[in-house]
């Protein structure tokens, strides 16, 4: 069936039409305008030779004013033509200039690699001399000194630039001194942590640049968000010239909106949106279009190839057809499957956002994004991989139970009528920073006076840095004094630089094994825990051990029904207020804080359908993280209303002054054991105490009544040890307003931040230290921060308005995921409505803005 075809079908469909909130139909435009005239002629007469007569008008612009040695930012939609934008220009100097350089720099070796093969294609039909060459850890040794001396345009990628070749730019010299040309590829990707490094490795470049006497233009291209030339600036430091009119021609897309099915509308829940991306896929599949299925994560990944495969594999068809794609594939198996969309062999592929960039993977016609994936630039970027060379398309997002997925279903407007969010760095970010200026001193040394970036206390880091031993002020120059190798040390992408290397071992368990891919170190406590079913390429791996210190996991393939999910735990610390200010009857403020969390359980989920199996623990070490946090407080006038009217149940227990004898004495009859899993308690942390009847039901007041002295009677105590103790909260606890709250706020504010919804964290505290007063924290879950603590004050008003929308409209009863948070199981759960608390704290909040 063709894909016009299955598109009738699916709109004469009941069940898939009951669930589609919105269908957008995307016309096809296109716009051409004539070459630009100053660019050298043998360029237009290879284009027109590969069918390109003449380029879309966004092409033409870009190419005049790189001509014209302007720094360049092109933002237009995926597969619209923006290799053009800097490929012509960059030839035009390589022809007319044989010392001249150029340096293409793409976020990811596939993405160099799929360059390269256009490129070589472009420089054979021109017949030129030009010197073309990848360097990037793939690169043979041996081959490396032949293009350092002759490579006049170099495709790499910023991990390469800044361990491979600023650190030794004297290898480089030649190129340096010619380089007249830099391309920042997919210059939206470069955001977060990432996006913060770039900009400090561009610092070092430039540095490098002027000492051997070049001053390069920079061409960078982007998907579409909201900031691009002020984003552009940021990383290069130095003007830009905006280009921003798409003319590239498309095919009509069909984009739906979906929401699963509801099977508890009191509690508000929904069928799995992996269990509905399989129907759908296995449609699209069986009638032989080609579809990509973007998942929120690698574990999400795995599963949903697992149940595509099987029911491929049911209905007689292949199952090798249908691949994966996330990090930690090997680079050939990556390789291979792109190999495979570009041929057709493989008819199916469900990626993270891996495959989310621009490398070629051939003429797909559907994408199938299983839940929003945090940003509105990413899903359109997700969306754009089907149709991508002018045929009709299909994209379907498939809503998750979250607030922030069930937010868009309510209002589509706000995804197709609004700019896409601003990509956000912070290159002054302390850690980043000086992780930077140590290579850069390696490399050349300070001046006295000089500057690294905007940062005026430069002279005060190199200072620092000679107190502790690193660096050696003679003169006025500081000079690098270690034998040690910075950047070498210094990941961009992760906060971690070692990652765990994943090793499979023979069901026999012995020393045979192979590697079958590696995870960044922050991801091995929630992924490679002692028991944990790890998912590669739909194979089913149990981790047998984790080696923490050394950096190894080791795993056996094991045939098993279910995966494993990982259960935290998270305190929080104010260490230092930034900016705090009052704001009618809130107290909103932002600055630096430490976050301890820890991996203390996991549960075993059956595949299919979804039901706990069990639990287990996790034994790694707490991890720390120094950051920047957003809080917002209540006042007490505030608290004194919702309390008077019966709608505040955020107060901090206070458990009686008989608590703590009570508690120590059911932990000595426990025999100081959990009572759930038998765990003795360690000798860094006692174990919990729990009331079986939630206390608060026992209606104590403090100075009124002695109703602690029912509630903490030895029959209503028991011992657990925290992950037990976690589960069970998880099953009946009341949850206030105030956890409301801070759950619609998590899940919406990455729709006004450009950050995947994993980077931010949310806590809820009764009583916080640094207010004395019910405080929501919002905390960035990068170290040091890369600025969305100040970004959410900013927004506060916005956010708040927002929520109470959220939460007013939603059709659930008492609350839901896609409100203030599912509500608990259990009879105490339904003492008071969860969903009117939150709405009316809400309620109060905006009124006081």
């Amino acid at each position: 069936m063709s894909l016009d075809a299955l598109i009738q079908t699916l709109q004469l469909e009941p069940q898939f039409r009951g669930g589609i909130c919105h269908w957008q139909r995307i016309p096809a435009q296109p716009r051409y305008t004539p070459w630009p005239a100053g660019l050298d002629a043998r360029l237009p007469l290879v284009m027109q030779a590969r069918g390109i007569h003449l380029p879309y008008t966004h092409q033409a612009q870009a190419i005049d004013a790189a001509l014209a040695h302007q720094n360049v930012v092109v933002v237009t939609p995926t597969a619209s033509g923006k290799t053009l934008c800097y490929n012509l220009p960059v030839l035009h100097e390589l022809l007319n200039d044989p010392d001249a350089r150029a340096l293409y720099l793409f976020p990811t070796k596939a993405l160099a690699q799929d360059q390269r093969v256009e490129l070589t294609s472009l420089l054979d039909g021109l017949q030129a001399s030009v010197q073309a060459a990848t360097y990037d850890g793939d690169t043979p040794r041996g081959h490396r000194k032949r293009i350092r001396e002759g490579a006049q345009l170099l495709l790499s990628n910023p991990d390469m630039l800044h361990t491979g070749i600023l650190p030794h730019h004297t290898q480089w010299a030649a190129f340096f001194q010619g380089l007249r040309t830099v391309v920042i590829d997919e210059m939206h990707t470069y955001r977060g942590v990432f996006g913060s490094h770039m900009a400090n490795v561009l610092r070092r470049l430039r540095r490098i640049c002027r000492f051997y006497g070049s001053d390069p233009n920079f061409i960078l291209t982007s998907a579409t968000i909201a900031n691009p030339a002020a984003h552009a600036r940021r990383l290069i430091e130095a003007p830009v010239e905006l280009v921003d009119d798409n003319g590239a021609p498309r095919g009509e897309k069909h984009f739906l909106f979906y929401n699963p099915p509801l099977i508890n509308p009191e509690l508000g829940l929904r069928r799995s949106g992996l269990l509905e991306a399989q129907r759908l896929g296995s449609e699209l599949l069986s009638q032989g279009v080609q579809s990509i299925f973007f998942a929120r994560s690698r574990l999400r990944t795995e599963v949903l190839l697992g149940y595509l495969r099987d029911a491929t594999r049911n209905r007689g068809g292949d199952a090798a057809a249908i691949r994966g794609y996330r990090g930690g594939y090997l680079p050939a198996e990556r390789r291979e499957i792109e190999a495979g969309l570009r041929s057709g062999a493989v008819r199916g592929v469900v990626s993270t956002n891996a495959l989310e960039l621009g490398i070629d993977i051939g003429q797909l016609e559907a994408a199938v994004l299983v839940g929003f994936p945090g940003s509105i630039a990413s899903a359109w970027q997700q969306a754009g991989r089907a149709g991508r060379r002018q045929k009709a398309a299909l994209a379907v997002l498939i809503a998750g139970p979250g607030a922030l997925d069930q937010y868009l279903m309510q209002h589509p407007d706000y995804f197709f009528a609004r700019t896409p969010e601003n990509a956000l760095i912070n290159p002054d970010n302390l850690v980043i920073l000086t992780q930077h200026l140590r290579c850069a001193a390696f490399e050349l040394p300070f001046r006295q006076g000089e500057l690294f970036g905007r940062v005026a206390f430069t002279e005060a880091l190199l200072q620092m840095l000679a107190e502790e031993g690193e660096l050696q002020q003679a003169g006025d120059r500081w000079y690098w004094m270690q034998s040690a190798y910075p950047a070498q040390e210094i990941s961009l992408r992760t906060a971690a630089p070692d990652p765990v290397v994943i090793m499979a071992q023979s069901a026999a368990g012995d020393e045979a094994v192979r590697i079958i891919g590696e995870l960044e170190r922050e991801a091995a406590p929630i992924l490679l825990y002692e028991g944990a079913v790890y998912l590669h390429e739909g194979a089913t791996y149990v981790v047998k051990t984790l080696d923490w210190d050394s950096g190894h996991a080791y795993v056996q393939a094991t045939e098993v029904d279910y995966y494993t999910e990982a259960l935290s735990d998270t305190e929080i610390e104010v260490l230092e207020i930034q900016q705090q200010e009052q704001e009618g009857e809130l107290l909103k403020g932002y600055g630096e804080v430490e976050v301890r969390s820890q991996a203390t359980g996991y549960r075993r989920v059956k595949r299919w359908t979804h039901e706990t199996l069990g639990y287990g623990e996790i034994d790694l070490p707490e991890s720390v993280l120094q950051t920047g946090a957003y809080w917002l407080a209540v006042e007490e006038t505030l608290v004194g209303r919702l309390r008077e009217l019966g709608l505040w149940q955020s107060d901090a227990n206070d458990y009686g002054p008989n608590w703590p004898q009570q508690r120590n004495r059911a932990r000595v009859r426990d025999g100081n054991r959990c009572t759930q899993c038998g765990r003795p308690e360690s000798p860094h942390r006692q174990h919990d105490v729990h009331h079986i009847r939630p206390f608060r039901s026992f209606g104590h007041v403090p100075g009124q009544n002695e109703a602690y002295l029912a509630a903490n009677q030895l029959a209503n105590l028991r011992t657990l040890c925290r992950t037990c103790h976690q589960r069970i909260e998880r099953g009946v606890r009341l949850r206030s307003g105030l956890a409301g709250l801070a759950y619609v706020l998590e899940h919406l504010a990455p729709l006004h931040l450009m950050c995947d919804p994993s980077d931010l964290g949310s806590y809820a505290d009764a009583q916080a230290a640094h207010t004395h007063l019910p405080t929501i924290l919002l905390y960035d879950r990068v170290p040091a921060g890369i600025g969305l603590a100040e970004r959410l004050y900013e927004l506060q008003p916005v956010l708040l308005r927002a929520a109470y929308q959220m939460v007013q409209n939603c059709a659930c009863e008492r609350g839901c995921p896609a409100c203030v948070g599912p509500l608990p199981i259990g009879a105490e759960a339904l003492e008071w409505d969860t969903k009117e608390l939150t709405r009316a704290l809400l309620a109060e909040l905006v009124r006081s803005l």
